[in-house]
């Protein structure tokens, strides 16, 4: 009688044989594989070892590298991330922060989806561009990251560690110089039981073979050999795929569209340089002395050998040939594990044939919904397809509902269930699609589907998120280390092939419907609140004297018939009118939007505070909306911020500028606050607005961030802008990355463009001229205006000007001499060109009082 997988469940090992909940891709059409991808996957069977590559950032890894061990070696091959990028620029749009993490997060899957490799997090907050790892760790909690880094590698065994980035000054960022030396105490801090000893109760001590440094040219002085280095060739071609590994890392780097990371494909030879770390001696290769074959294994020669043959007699023509050997090593390795010490490469590689079994059988399998959204207590219906595409006899045997298990809401919808379809078995016609459909209820936390790490409170540099014991049953119920959270629900199919051993496969359920224009699309399921709660994001409310403003809140309903009142809570000194507005919304994703009336009343306090926009219903409060991210690289993203805004009460004045023309570049949210400040906005068309003559109507025109990097249309209207300023216009030009600009001068005398930045944000500021316009009107300008800044104060400074442009301020970070470029102002003609590397972009959407105070005098070009 055959080792079922009945017997397999009686011994504990049904989660073996379901792919891991977290590699299944959400939001995305179901996977499945060409004749040649199989043939890979079987090929990878055979290999038996693991490689995991180290760095800070998204964007930070080498695809090659990646792509190259992951589809060339055959290894299971790993990116561990120190942060998820929140601290970056956002080239795409106008998220920054957690939205930007988000973002970036799903790019790096994006980006393996195409490279082969899976990916990893540490819970560190990327808190914005750092100097040295000593800043870095002061704001990092060292211990927590260190420990993130050694659970990931106790739970993925590398052999071998890789670090992009060497643990000293020549990395650069102290993020990147911070995440080469926790790789080093890692690798040690990994096989020692006596370090972060509670972690053993779910994986083993680890202890890698070798810890190398991935460099090159880039890290080596001019005219140094790299011969003392070990050396591989990563720029093969892999026929299987049709790609050589640099034409693959192409279209994994190109995923980091957000960073402005668009690669063209190497072909040909690619030598990559390592300088051993740690570890023992590698003389030729990376994996010297590392057994990657099935001999690793108590008792798994055999296995190697039947993989082998399953190898030897696949039919690209025809992959379901192989499943009956398939079978036969599935079999095989539950046997071994039944008396195994060690499951690491048996699960791993029970999980893989289970895929394996899938793809040669040519079963397509999926889950859907009709709506995107599910109420937290409501219900619907999943709707489950399942098709057989070969001549196998293929039996339907069980389907199976399971809810998402974090946090702590865990119903399984078991097999005896009277819920589960009343199918108990469907012969899978060659053909013939099996559908049918499943109840799913019950969600009672209205903050399943925020991203697991963004559900609490974290500080400026870490993450944090609660774990509960009493949730897990095995590892696999672990976030910490993950890249997203698991699928709302899923389904998981058990089948029988040629009447023996049955399997299963499981899909997440999806939302999944079909635009005119792109066709079929996937979207995960989101639990939401009954009621979610919107203020327009990324503004600031700013109050310059007593006149009221109105506030919009909109509240949108994630189910049928709710109601409730809805209020505008603001700080002492503050009215709100009306003090609560009643609501009643008839249908799912209805919406009322409420404006409230809001003045700062005699006793208002300046400076910054906040409102809050709260809705009860049923004695519930709810303070959360709801924010979609959508872009064609990444799945769509759900979050739900809290409903509050920044709340200002400014004194700034205002010149005779009134009409304000803004170009937008890469993204940002200044033209909200230049409407606060009470100027007509107009947004320009690159395509039709860039002539003096339309220009002329305007007191300013604002460039927005990124401008001469992404506008192509600047190559050619730049004389136009200047003609613009030199007949008494006054042009404010906001920070541009010193690679990549679209002509080579951006302003009307030469000035150079540098990575130069001041990171602390509260780093004090020298006035260097006084007396200038910018300076003292309509608002005198003081170090006070410099107060409360937010993750940086100012980047991509020009290193060097010509005579003509007027140095403003001075700032530096600690043990560096002045920036004085943070502001350079040059007149030309009857007007004036203003450049401004400060973070307006990031400090004017927190409500930061100065940053307004000087947007105005920068428009009003000093009162002129």
């Amino acid at each position: 009688m055959p080792f079922s997988l009945r017997a397999a469940a009686r011994l504990g090992l049904a989660l073996l044989l379901v792919p891991c909940s977290w590699l299944v891709a959400t939001a995305q059409a179901p996977k499945t594989y060409t004749s040649s991808e199989i043939l890979l996957r079987l090929k990878k069977l055979n290999v038996v070892g693991s490689v995991m590559y180290i760095a800070a950032h998204p964007d930070d890894e080498n695809t090659r590298l990646l792509a190259y061990l992951a589809n060339g070696r055959l290894l299971e091959t790993s990116y561990l991330s120190c942060t998820r990028g929140d601290g970056g620029q956002d080239l795409i749009g106008p998220e920054l922060r957690e939205q930007l993490g988000v973002i970036r997060t799903q790019e790096l899957l994006a980006a393996r989806r195409i490279d082969g490799a899976h990916q990893y997090f540490t819970r560190a907050n990327d808190f914005g561009f750092s100097k040295t790892s000593a800043e870095t760790f002061t704001i990092w909690d060292k211990e927590q990251v260190l420990s993130d880094m050694v659970w990931v590698i106790r739970q993925r065994r590398p052999d071998v560690l890789i670090t992009r980035f060497p643990p000293d000054a020549r990395a650069g960022h102290g993020h990147h110089q911070a995440s080469a030396i926790l790789a080093a105490e890692a690798f040690d801090a990994a096989g020692d039981p006596k370090r972060f000893p509670e972690q053993l109760k779910y994986v083993q001590a680890w202890q890698p073979k070798r810890l190398l440094w991935n460099t090159g040219s880039y890290f080596v002085k001019p005219g140094e050999s790299m011969a003392g280095y070990l050396t591989l060739d990563a720029g093969g071609y892999n026929p299987l795929l049709g790609q050589s590994y640099g034409e693959i890392a192409a279209h994994s780097r190109s995923q980091h569209r957000s960073q402005g990371f668009g690669a063209s494909a190497q072909r040909g030879e690619a030598p990559e340089y390592f300088q051993p770390v740690k570890g023992a001696a590698a003389q030729k290769d990376l994996f010297d002395g590392i057994d990657q074959t099935w001999n690793r294994v108590p008792g798994g020669a055999a296995i190697g050998k039947m993989v082998d043959e399953v190898v030897r007699k696949y039919d690209a023509a025809n992959p379901s040939a192989s499943v009956a050997e398939l079978a036969k090593i599935h079999e095989a390795l539950l046997r071994l594990r039944t008396g195994a010490k060690d499951f690491f490469w048996l699960d791993e590689k029970l999980t893989a044939i289970a895929t394996l079994l899938q793809a040669c059988a040519g079963i397509y399998a999926e889950a859907t919904v009709n709506e995107p959204t599910l109420a937290s207590g409501g219900e619907t219906s999943v709707t489950y397809e399942i098709l057989n595409r070969s001549a196998l006899p293929i039996t339907l045997n069980k389907v199976r509902l399971s809810k998402s298990h974090f946090p702590g809401d865990v119903t399984t919808i078991t097999l005896d269930d009277p819920r589960v379809d009343a199918k108990q078995t469907a012969e899978l016609t060659p053909g013939k699609r099996v559908t049918g459909t499943l109840p799913i209820s019950s969600f009672t936390n209205a903050l399943i589907s925020q991203p697991y790490w963004l559900r609490e409170p974290g500080s400026v540099g870490m993450y944090k998120f609660s774990e509960p014991e009493s949730d897990f049953k095995s590892i696999t119920h672990f976030v910490r280390g993950m890249p997203e959270n698991a699928p709302v629900a899923s389904v998981s199919f058990s089948y029988v092939v040629n009447g023996v051993p049955y399997y299963a496969i499981t899909v997440p359920v999806q939302y999944k419907h079909t635009d005119p224009v792109l066709g079929e699309l996937y979207q995960p399921l989101a639990v939401v609140p009954p009621v979610m709660v919107n203020i327009p994001a990324a503004r600031a409310y700013v109050f310059a004297d007593q006149q009221p403003k109105q506030v919009p809140v909109t509240l949108r309903a994630g189910q049928a018939g709710v109601g409730g009142s809805l209020a505008l809570q603001v700080p002492a000194g503050w009215q709100a009118e009306p003090a609560t507005v009643a609501f009643n919304l008839k249908n799912k994703d209805d919406e009322q939007t409420v404006n409230f009336t809001l003045r700062p009343l005699a006793g208002a306090a300046e400076g910054k505070s906040e409102l809050h926009a709260v809705a009860t219903v049923g004695g519930q409060q709810y303070s959360r909306g709801i924010q979609t991210i959508e872009y064609p690289h990444i799945p769509t993203q759900t979050l739900f911020p809290e409903a509050t805004a920044p709340l200002v009460k400014l004194n700034v004045a205002r010149g005779h500028t009134k009409n304000v023309g803004y170009l937008m570049g890469a993204g940002d949210e200044v033209p909200e606050a230049l409407r606060q400040l009470g100027y007509t906005v107009s947004l320009l068309d690159p395509a039709t607005d860039l002539t003096a003559e339309r220009l002329a109507k305007y007191d300013a025109v604002v460039l927005g961030v990124r401008a001469y990097n992404v506008l192509d249309r600047l190559k050619t209207q730049q004389p136009e802008l200047l003609k613009y300023v030199e007949n008494g216009g006054t042009m404010l030009v906001q920070y541009v990355v010193n690679r990549g600009t679209v002509l080579p001068e951006i302003g009307p005398y030469p000035l150079s463009l540098s990575a130069d930045r001041v990171t602390v944000e509260g780093a004090p500021v020298t006035f260097l001229s006084p007396k200038t316009p910018l300076l003292s009107a309509p608002n005198k300008i003081t170090a006070a205006d410099f107060q409360g800044w937010v993750q940086e104060q100012g980047l991509y400074y020009p290193s060097t000007w010509d005579a003509h442009y007027q140095t403003v301020i001075a700032s530096h970070d600690p043990g560096e001499t002045d920036k004085q470029s943070a502001i350079l102002v040059a007149p030309y003609g009857k007007g004036r060109y203003i450049y401004t590397g400060l973070s307006l972009f990031r400090e004017l959407p927190a409500g930061v009082p100065g940053a307004f105070r000087i947007l105005a005098n920068l428009v009003e070009s000093g009162g002129k």
